[in-house]
């Protein structure tokens, strides 16, 4: 029986694959991402320069009493003659430091007990699905409450480490469940027969089908620890010695700054959370769309190929014949073999 390809369609325009390092870098190119990574860049280099940028000691006192926002005080003054800026400036560290440290105790964790327990099944899944199921119901902020009620110094550090330690679970069973479907996949399968070990096969097999998962995670992560450690510093239970942006709405409130019309108190604080908070959520929905195809939009965009019903299509190489003479347009191709007429191949 013979087989002849002779209608065939041809794909003007179609681009070369990508190379490795734009496929990489293909996660940057949607603009969600990239106004989210600038904005977060911008506190981070705050966090690191702050204090030192800061025009006045956050603590000093003087005789301008609530001043609005001027020359000499960019944020206006505090009801003690505390400049705002300073505060807010100063406070960019440990807002930043907790919800990073949170982030990362919290993404290790998630990743060691999800993925093992996804991978390695039996009874080890059963043991350690119980300890996710056990810290899941564990709440964070009253935790917390009842610690500092019993430390002298609640510091960073500590709340960092409860808040990591309350919120690892949800991410351990998400990561459990996508080990599970696929620790089973064929490349899997061909490294187990080939007789990789499996903590071999874990990293270098299955980690790197999960990373935008773990990214989405760490991300996830963060937001709830920036808020729950500005949560805590606004209701007065951690140490309001250290400035943070919940800290500056705490003696805000405490101060009645809204009845007293000194709106410059609060208002840059409560801008910066909000930035901070769309900053990373952009990253957060940058990851989504970079993971998911149906999501894509300046991230992925689609390629636009005409086709004719009962055609099939092939892609135009641009090249010449080996003779010599540029291709016809109209000279069909068959798929693997550029450049060539195709021939009828006897089956």
């Amino acid at each position: 029986m013979s087989v002849a390809a002779t209608d065939t369609a041809v794909l003007d325009d179609v681009p070369a694959p990508a190379a490795p390092g734009r496929a990489r870098l293909r996660f940057l190119r949607g603009g969600k991402t990239r106004t989210g990574l600038l904005i977060l860049a911008f506190f981070l280099v705050l966090a690191v320069i702050g204090p030192w940028i800061a025009p006045y000691d956050p603590d000093a006192m003087s005789d301008q009493l609530l001043q609005p926002p001027s020359g000499d005080h960019w944020f206006g003054t505090t009801h003690t003659g505390q400049d705002v800026l300073s505060q807010i400036l100063v406070g960019t560290r440990g807002v930043l430091l907790v919800g990073f440290i949170a982030g990362v105790i919290a993404t290790v964790l998630s990743v060691v007990i999800g993925v093992s327990a996804g991978f390695l099944g039996g009874a080890a899944d059963e043991l350690l699905s119980m300890l996710s199921n056990v810290f899941l119901v564990i709440p964070g902020l009253p935790l917390i409450i009842i610690i500092a009620s019993f430390v002298d110094d609640t510091t960073d550090l500590l709340i960092a480490a409860v808040i990591a330690l309350t919120s690892w679970a949800w991410g351990a069973r998400v990561l459990r469940a996508q080990t599970l479907s696929l620790r089973r996949r064929d490349y899997v399968e061909a490294a187990r027969a080939t007789g990789e070990s499996t903590w071999r096969i874990i990293l270098f097999e299955v980690m790197p089908n999960l990373t935008a998962v773990i990214a989405s995670g760490f991300v996830g992560t963060v937001i709830f620890a920036v808020l729950s450690e500005i949560t805590l510093a606004f209701i007065g239970v951690a140490d309001i010695s250290h400035w943070n942006w919940g800290t500056v709405l705490f003696w805000a409130q405490s101060n009645q700054a809204l009845a007293q019309g000194a709106w410059w108190w609060f208002v840059p604080a409560g801008l910066c959370i909000a930035l901070l908070g769309t900053a990373l959520a952009l990253i957060n929905f940058g990851i989504d769309e970079f993971v998911n195809p149906r999501l894509r939009t300046a991230t992925g965009a689609s390629r636009k190929v005409k086709m004719r019903v009962g055609f099939t299509p092939v892609a135009r190489t641009g090249t010449t014949t080996p003779s010599g003479t540029p291709e016809s347009p109209g000279t069909p191709e068959t798929p693997g073999t550029p450049g060539k007429p195709s021939k009828e191949h006897s089956a």
